[in-house]
């Protein structure tokens, strides 16, 4: 995983870029039977039909080189499911639909496979043919759908690997929602099989936004000089976090859900809606935390301009475990979920020429101490944002890079930008579409991103250990930390070891 960082630079060059040879020509010229000629739609088996999943579904459907021949969630049909505001996605697919009535009297937006299926046929309309095929189970969908290109996920954590491995390995293109897995081990196995079968692969993580290579320009030509520390604060988690135990009440499984086949690889537990929809971001076993949520849209374009590969070291502080136990609070050691808010602080060596940085992460509501230069300004410190700290000045931007400014104010005011060297990406659907043709890169293969994820996993893993923590990345491991490295890996239920 060390050297992710020189792939994502070199191809940071062909962003954009077509080639002369995609004409409508067969598909065995481009490269054999796993690239789509132009002159062919890419057909895509769409997993995961949930909020996300449904967000994301309906600019899939407006692509004409796309064609969804299938949904598949373990849900059958909901409205027990958690929107952004009050009708939000609602009102998105009402829109979608032109259909003022859609979902009238339902308590909350319905999701699950059948509502993503309703979806593609009134797209489609006649010529769908057929209509879309709905699946409970991904696997299922991979062996009777013979036309199949691509796999499009959009579950739960834990399942992305799970899905991928199972898409690369029947020849499949990938895309996949960030993480790639929320396991490290598993991480590695999804990165190394993308690249040993040659797919089209693409992780969603904001690998499109043109104030990525705007940012790199200002600071290539010296803006802020060396740069030697970045912060990246986030509001998250606005879900339940910090738990010391799993739920216990008995609960039963709501009609038309697999539970079985939501755990996928993770132990049996009795069902519990704490663990679903968006909640499952809190728990070891399901998610990755506000790091793991956030830090993926932020830290492509870190890693991207400070040109980062692996991290030398990790460490972490973290919010206290607390339990009710006989009307007393009393400290947990340990607990089953990510901490209520954590810091997390990971140290890069020198890179081409550019200086040793650490960079900062935080969330829960923290955020690093308030640069002067804002204070001095008489601004406030923002909820959510990204600050580099250079030798001769700071950068200011919100979360994800965007809308960058130096400070204090009167230094950005008489600020020349420096000449647009860099090209701007195409969006991230585009991209994965033009390397599902063999025509050009991903800037977010799963190659180009190996990195981002290797660091954001090892923070996953650092708020559990409370020490600083030393990476061997040629190897793949901690430096005599055995508990850290044992954090690598999980437990399999029989027939859902990747590995095996």
């Amino acid at each position: 995983m060390a050297g992710a960082g020189s792939l994502s630079r070199r191809r940071f060059l062909e962003r954009g870029a077509t080639s002369a040879a995609a004409t409508l020509v067969a598909r065995h010229v481009l490269g054999g039977p796993r690239f789509v000629a132009p002159s062919d739609r890419i057909n895509v088996g769409f997993v995961g039909t949930g909020t996300q999943g449904l967000r994301q579904l309906m600019p899939a459907l407006q692509r004409p080189d796309l064609r969804i021949v299938a949904v598949c969630d373990p849900n059958r049909k909901s409205e027990d499911y958690v929107e952004w505001s009050r009708f939000e996605l609602r009102d998105k697919i009402r829109r979608f639909l032109s259909d003022s009535s859609w979902a009238a009297g339902a308590r909350a937006c319905p999701c699950g496979r059948e509502v993503g299926r309703e979806l593609v046929d009134r797209h489609y309309g006649a010529a769908a043919g057929a209509g879309c095929r709905a699946y409970a189970d991904f696997r299922e969908l991979i062996a009777k759908e013979k036309d199949l290109d691509a796999l499009y996920c959009m579950t739960p954590d834990h399942l992305h690997a799970a899905i991928s491995l199972a898409g690369l390995r029947a020849g499949k293109h990938v895309i996949t929602h960030k993480p790639l897995s929320n396991v490290m081990s598993e991480a590695r196995l999804v990165i190394r099989t993308a690249r040993e079968t040659g797919a089209a692969t693409q992780m969603f993580c904001n690998a499109d936004l043109e104030s990525t290579a705007e940012l790199a320009e200002w600071i290539a030509a010296g803006a802020i000089g060396p740069v030697r520390e970045v912060h990246n604060w986030s509001a998250r988690p606005f879900w339940p976090q910090g738990m010391t135990a799993r739920p216990t009440d008995v609960v039963a499984v709501p009609d038309g859900l697999d539970w079985d086949l939501w755990l996928g690889p993770v132990p049996p537990r009795p069902y519990h809606p704490a663990y679903t929809n968006a909640v499952f971001r809190g728990w070891y076993d399901f998610g990755t935390g506000a790091l793991g949520d956030m830090g993926h849209y932020s830290f492509f374009q870190v890693f991207r301009i400070l040109k980062l590969g692996s991290p030398l070291t990790v460490e972490a502080s973290r919010s206290q475990y607390w339990r009710i136990d006989d009307l007393l609070w009393r400290k947990q050691a340990t607990s089953v979920s990510y901490p209520q808010a954590s810091v997390i602080r990971w140290e890069f060596g020198e890179r081409e020429g550019m200086a040793p940085v650490a960079l900062h992460w935080y969330d829960g509501g923290l955020r690093p101490p308030k640069p002067r230069e804002l204070e001095s300004d008489g601004e406030p410190m923002p909820e959510e944002g990204l600050l580099f700290v250079g030798d001769a000045g700071k950068i200011l931007a919100e979360f994800s890079g965007r809308n960058p400014r130096l400070l204090p104010r009167s230094r950005m005011a008489r600020f020349q930008p420096p000449p647009r060297t860099l090209p701007r990406p195409a969006e991230e659907l585009e991209q994965w579409v033009r390397a599902c043709r063999g025509t050009a890169s991903s800037d977010a293969s799963f190659e180009n991103v190996a990195a981002i994820t290797e660091t954001i996993l090892l923070g996953t893993i650092a708020v559990r250990v409370d020490r600083k923590l030393k990476w061997d990345a040629a190897n793949a491991r901690f430096v005599d930390a055995p508990d850290a490295n044992a954090l690598m890996t999980r437990e399999y239920r029989p027939g859902w070891n990747p590995a095996a």
